[in-house]
């Protein structure tokens, strides 16, 4: 899996002379900190990490209907129209 389009990458050495910067870095994208030039650990804002951890919807969820919705809904006749079938 690639990395995000806007992403920033530090060492070990840099992101501990800098962690600040580094924070300031992962509220623009997720900061990947190497260790021996290997990709080790993951610097992302807490929105962000919410939001990849947060439980996914169901399609039961998704498609519930409100206990006080209130909705109208009149479908037309249905016309069904009977043709004489050649069995022959």
């Amino acid at each position: 899996m690639s990395p995000p389009k806007h992403y920033t990458t530090l060492t070990s050495r840099e992101f501990n002379q800098d962690a600040g910067g580094a924070k300031r870095a992962a509220e623009e994208g997720p900061v990947y900190i190497t260790d021996r030039g290997r990709p080790a650990h993951v610097l992302l804002s807490i929105d962000e990490y919410r939001r990849l951890t947060e439980p996914a919807a169901s399609i039961v969820d998704l498609i519930a209907m409100p206990v006080d919705g209130d909705i109208d809904f009149e479908p037309g006749r249905a016309r069904i129209g009977l043709r004489p079938t050649d069995l022959g």
